[in-house]
């Protein structure tokens, strides 16, 4: 079965600084694996105040602004881009909702997940916001021709 063109996408993935410090990268992204989803670039990395800025960028500001930028600085995190038929909303069903409190069973926050803020894992929202944040932290996919648009 050939895919329509419109239904492949990509999505950037974060595993934040407590899924790498609880050891959960495996589990996570074998989760993604198993769910048909493709890694198509991958970075471990500690980001600065500057790049989490420009990654939340809509949320400076806000109350929780400040807290969610000194959790994402406070260590390494793996930065991922994901491929497959509509991956974006595929993953962000996976994640499970925000507060892990309110996240069911059987996604990444509810299982895994022990903090509203500490959440494990990060996923574009939008197509928009997927094209934005892969530039921002894959310049070279960006500068790409795009195969799922």
């Amino acid at each position: 079965m050939v895919l329509a063109m419109s239904d492949k996408q990509r999505v950037l993935v974060l595993l934040k600084p407590d899924a790498v410090k609880r050891r959960l990268i495996g589990e996570i992204i074998g989760r993604y694996e198993a769910r048909g989803l493709t890694v198509r670039a991958m970075e471990l990395r500690t980001i600065d105040a500057e790049m989490a800025a420009q990654h939340y960028v809509e949320h400076i500001g806000r109350p929780y602004y400040e807290p969610l930028v000194e959790f994402i600085t406070s260590g390494p995190l793996v930065a991922m881009v994901l491929e497959g038929r509509k991956a974006i909303p595929v993953v962000r069903a996976m994640n499970g909702k925000t507060d892990c409190a309110e996240a069911v069973p059987g996604t990444i926050r509810g299982d895994l997940g022990v903090h509203y803020r500490r959440n494990l894992v990060h996923a574009s929202d939008s197509p928009e916001s997927a094209a934005r944040e892969v530039a921002l932290w894959f310049p070279q996919l960006a500068e790409e021709p795009d195969e799922t648009a």
